[in-house]
């Protein structure tokens, strides 16, 4: 049961059981307020994006993957809320642990988003975050500093989630 578990949460390409990499919500939770870790990576249209680009803004950053039915449900929601406050200074991107870029540009020619969606081909970026279940979300604020970790999908126009990242604004 655990087993099918880590399969639906991690999809069918992750490495469960043996592998050394695979890294414990122990070692994820260390990452609340510190550095957010800077890379690079492209966008769908193949132009590079870096979150030190985003410096000054506060950024909310998710990581997801198509085959996730909860990463593509809360999406919406992030979508709303990224239109109702991006004009602050607030920015999301949406980072797909995807094996390929035909499904994310499936997913996003169904469902339109206005944020930044960029593709960690090679899992560096979500294995320099510690991601370990999807989808999984960094609230980073105007410093560059890691605030919050959401684990799971969020309605992201919800009061209460509103108010912590409006906060930052």
């Amino acid at each position: 049961m655990i087993s099918l578990y880590s399969l639906l949460v991690m999809g069918p390409n992750s490495s469960i059981g043996g592998d050394k990499n695979v890294v414990s919500p122990l070692e994820a939770d260390k990452q609340t307020n510190a550095k957010a870790p800077d890379f690079t990576l492209k966008d769908v249209q193949g132009s590079n994006v870096s979150l030190s680009s985003l410096k000054g803004k506060v950024v909310l950053l998710n990581f997801w993957a198509s085959w996730c039915p909860p990463c593509k449900a809360e999406m919406p929601s992030m979508n709303t809320l990224y239109k109702e406050i991006r004009a602050k200074g607030f920015e999301i991107v949406a980072v797909s642990t995807d094996n390929s870029l035909s499904p994310i540009k499936e997913f996003l020619a169904k469902s339109r988003v206005d944020f930044i969606v960029l593709f960690d081909e090679k899992k560096a970026v979500s294995r320099e975050y510690k991601v370990f279940s999807m989808p999984t979300t960094f609230l980073i604020d105007r410093k560059g500093f890691i605030v919050e970790k959401y684990y799971g999908e969020y309605d992201w126009t919800d009061p209460e989630v509103k108010k912590q990242i409006n906060k930052l604004l």
